[in-house]
């Protein structure tokens, strides 16, 4: 049986604004456990950022994350996929970006989700190794 990403994925993910700085997002996604948090100005996807992107194109340019802003941390090149699709268009979409999530856009190119790698893994191979991981309780 097809499944579709609307079976597997995130809804309603964290949105934050362009401006908003480094820090903030940071601990969004430490106090909510989340990995990535969507960019968006108004209705308008603008990029997705994730826990990696904060790291490497943030704390490791020796910027003050209190000052800069999302917007210079977030990935810009988006690609996305649509509640309907396979999960196999999913899959296929991640290889060929090699990206570790996408948003989920609905008809109207609303956002309405994320699909992630792992949220792949648990549905289509959980006794992975990954399938595992992405199942099991956050640590703290």
């Amino acid at each position: 049986m097809t499944q579709h990403v609307s079976d597997v994925m995130t809804r309603a993910p964290e949105t934050v604004e362009p401006q908003t700085s480094v820090t903030v997002v940071a601990r969004m996604m430490r106090d909510k456990n989340i990995g990535a948090v969507l960019v968006a100005e108004g209705e308008q996807l603008r990029g997705l950022v994730s826990d990696r992107d904060l790291v490497v194109r943030a704390l490791a340019e020796g910027g003050d994350p209190d000052q800069m802003s999302v917007a210079e941390a977030c990935s810009d090149d988006l690609v996305t996929v649509g509640l309907a699709d396979d999960l196999a268009r999913a899959v296929e979409v991640m290889r060929e970006h090699s990206v570790r999530r996408v948003p989920v856009v609905d008809e109207g190119q609303h956002t309405v989700g994320i699909v992630s790698i792992g949220d792949l893994a648990i549905e289509r191979d959980p006794e992975s190794a990954l399938g595992d991981i992405s199942a099991a309780r956050p640590n703290k």
